[in-house]
Parts: structure tokens; C-alpha cells; sequence
């Protein structure tokens, strides 16, 4: 019954109707942090800075702001490693007066840091790590204002033993993440069908008719078509790289990519695609010049996201390989179909064994109601996607797998 599934224009009526569309949505929400994590997340970062700026730190009254960057920023936190266990959190504190070089300030806010009750803390070449026993990470950057323009800063760079390194990095992650948040603002169906799937799998109501009726007690943490791809690229990047040396793409030049790329109302599958191609094909324009990929902050040019990465051509053209390879592998499913057994076996070298695992099952049982309602789901030739189903659906031969650590906003190893 495919007009029960389509539109006129053969879009689903929502994220679910489409079938490839329906399991990339189950692989994401299976990705969120779940709603009482989120919650401790922002809790753990407002008492981080209280901590910093108490009476008695060496930074009390020397804080200008605090504010969230990275994927905390834009809503686009997964967990960081395949096992599903760790999530990080990124925060920026803006510290006004004194004369320190990139080290002291470093070392500043480390003493600052000093005896708070946590795991274990890290000093990174950038930033603060502290570890928490659940898995969590947050990550504190030292910045400094450098002009009137809000949040235009610099930040520390200082590798211990590599003092002929140190500098300050033009940085404004704040005017990045108004950029990005404007280019993918909330999209109220696909945000509301989302968020009550999340909030139902952990045990929470999530009753609104529309997104602006939303209790501030219960948040969007799902919230853009744009987002939730950038999300799957994401955790395409951390199977990838799961196992390897070196440095990995930043999160910071894919959410830029994302942010250019966006679409308001596309397909979850097709807006995977057209990320994952517009990254891949901006490197390799940059290889067809003989140079590095060159990403700037949209609204700070002096501040270049890919400073640290790529460091070769090699680097970065295996990146872009198997960003096509993914993007070729879901335009296959999409366009030929295949059986749901061998789409599932394609997905997990993609995007890690447990959470497909996880979501192919729920696509199962929605897919046993809908075919007890007879509202079953069509590929986009006509194609029924059923498990264990004969050969109606082809076409896995075509698909390449990709192979499989975390990361700081960055693309810093921890």
C-alpha cells in the first residue's frame, strides 16, 4: 500500500516511511545520548565551571565566560569509540587579564582544575581532559579574547617537550556553532517522530504536538535532518579509524561540511550521501591541486579547521575513498535494494557491530507491525525490504565494506 507510505512527490510522509531511511533513523537514535545522560552531561559542565572560577582558584575572577562548543553546541554528541560506552563533551573558558604565553595558560587552568572529584584528569595539547567513572569526557579549552567581535579568541597550543611549538590559534567556536545551529534549524516533523522514539526506548513520555510546545524539562536532543546525518558520519569516521594510528578527520571540518550541505526537509539516507560526498569530493579537488584539504571557520577565516589534519595526501585520500564508499553503498540500497540480511552485515562495517545490531531489530518489529497493519515498506523502485526474504531484493555484491578510537572536536587522539 504505497500511498499510505509516500507523498505525492514519493518522499515518506515521515522519517520512518522510507525503509533505508527508517534504518539510518534507528542506527541514530541508537547514537543519542539518552535523555538522563544528557542531562548529567550539562549538569557536569556547569559544575566544572563553577569549580574553575571558585574562591581560592587561581583563575577566580578571571573568567570572562563559559560556553559549550563542539558537538555539545549543535547537538550532535555520539559516543566515541564503537563499544558505545564513552561520550565526550567540549566547553570553552574565556580568561580575561594577565600576561601567560600558551603554556602558563595551560598550566593556569590545569592548578585551576586541580582536586576536583573526578576519574582522572589529562593536560592535552589544547585543551583539559577530565575523566569520568561512567565513561564520560569532558574537554576544557583556555581561550582568550582577541577583538570587540563576540568570542573572537585565541587558544593555547603547547605540546609538553615541544615548547619551540608553542603559539596561540585564532579560534571562535562560538560563531561557528550560531553558523552551523542557523543552517540546520529544527525541522518539526522529523525532530518530534525522533524525539519520541528516543524518549519511549529509555522509559520517558515525550507528549507535544508541536516542537514549540515543548517543556523545557523535556528537550529536543534530536532535532534536523542535517544533524542526525552529520551524527552517522560521525560514527562512520570513529569505526573507521577505531583501530588506527595517526590522527582522524576533526568533527569540526565534518559539521562545517554538514553545515554547507545542509538541506531542510531532505531524506535522512540522501542527506548521509551528500555529506559524505561533499567532504569527499572537497578533498579531492584539493589532491587534484597537489595540496591539503583547507577548511576556515565560516565566520572566522583566520581560523583553519584542518590545521592538524590532514598531514599528507595518503591521509586524506583514504578518507575520502571510503566516504564514497559509503555514499556509493547507500545509493546501491537505495536504488537496486537488497536483502535485509546482507544490508545489515554492510551497515555494521560502517557503523559498528552492537548499535546495528540494535536497530535492525527494531526495524524488524516495525516492520512485523506494518505488515500486520499492511502498511508495509517499499524501496524507492518498488522493491519490498523483508527479512529473510528470496532474491527480490539484490544487490550486496556491490557494496565495499570499510575496516574500524576517540577523538577530541579537534580530531585529537585521547
Amino acid at each position: 500500500m504505497a500511498s499510505n507510505i509516500f507523498r505525492n512527490d514519493g518522499r515518506p510522509q515521515d522519517p520512518f516511511g522510507d525503509p533505508l531511511d527508517a534504518i539510518l533513523a534507528e542506527i541514530a537514535i541508537n547514537l543519542q545520548l539518552p535523555p538522563g545522560l544528557h542531562a548529567k552531561a550539562v549538569e557536569r559542565y556547569e559544575a566544572v565551571c563553577r569549580y574553575i572560577e571558585r574562591a581560592g582558584s587561581p583563575l577566580e575572577g578571571r573568567v570572562s565566560s563559559f560556553y559549550p562548543q563542539g558537538s555539545m553546541a549543535i547537538d550532535a554528541t555520539i559516543s566515541t569509540r564503537g563499544t558505545d560506552d564513552e561520550y565526550d563533551i567540549d566547553a570553552v573558558a574565556e580568561i580575561i587579564g594577565g600576561t601567560e604565553g600558551p603554556e602558563e595558560l595551560l598550566d593556569l587552568l590545569e592548578a585551576a582544575l586541580k582536586g576536583y572529584p573526578i576519574s582522572r584528569i589529562e593536560r592535552k595539547t589544547r585543551c583539559i581532559t577530565l575523566y569520568y567513572a561512567d565513561g564520560m569526557h569532558l574537554d576544557v579549552t583556555p581561550a582568550r579574547r582577541r577583538a570587540a567581535k563576540e568570542k573572537e579568541s585565541v587558544i593555547a597550543h603547547a605540546k609538553q617537550g615541544r615548547q619551540h611549538e608553542h603559539r596561540y590559534v585564532p579560534m571562535n567556536a562560538y560563531g561557528f556553532c550560531a553558523w552551523y545551529n542557523s543552517k540546520a534549524p529544527v525541522e518539526e516533523r522529523f525532530a518530534l517522530a525522533l524525539n519520541r522514539e528516543l524518549y519511549s526506548k529509555h522509559g520517558f513520555a515525550f507528549d507535544a504536538a508541536e516542537v514549540e510546545q515543548v517543556p523545557d524539562q523535556t528537550p529536543l536532543l534530536i532535532k534536523s535532518v542535517t544533524t542526525v546525518a552529520l551524527q552517522l558520519i560521525k560514527r562512520h569516521r570513529n569505526i573507521l579509524y577505531a583501530d588506527a594510528a595517526g590522527r582522524m578527520p576533526p568533527s569540526v571540518v565534518l559539521s562545517c561540511h554538514a553545515g554547507h550541505a545542509a538541506v531542510p526537509g531532505m531524506g535522512l539516507a540522501d542527506m548521509v550521501m551528500r555529506q559524505a560526498r561533499w567532504t569527499a569530493r572537497a578533498i579531492n579537488e584539493a589532491a587534484r591541486q597537489s595540496r591539503l584539504l583547507d577548511v576556515p571557520n565560516p565566520e572566522f577565516h583566520e581560523e583553519r579547521f584542518t590545521d592538524r589534519w590532514p598531514e599528507n595526501q595518503a591521509q586524506q585520500q583514504h578518507y575520502a575513498k571510503a566516504l564514497s564508499e559509503l555514499a556509493d553503498g547507500l545509493q546501491v540500497a537505495r536504488e537496486r535494494g537488497m536483502q535485509l540480511e546482507d544490508l545489515q552485515d554492510w551497515l555494521r562495517d560502517q557503523f559498528g557491530q552492537r548499535v546495528v545490531t540494535r536497530s535492525i531489530d527494531v526495524f524488524n518489529k516495525r516492520l512485523g507491525q506494518q505488515v500486520q497493519a499492511r502498511q508495509h515498506g517499499y524501496t524507492r523502485t518498488g522493491g519490498l525490504f523483508v527479512p529473510a526474504a528470496p532474491a527480490i531484493i539484490t544487490g550486496a555484491s556491490a557494496l565495499v565494506p570499510v575496516a574500524a578510537r576517540a577523538h577530541t572536536n579537534m580530531g585529537e587522539r585521547r
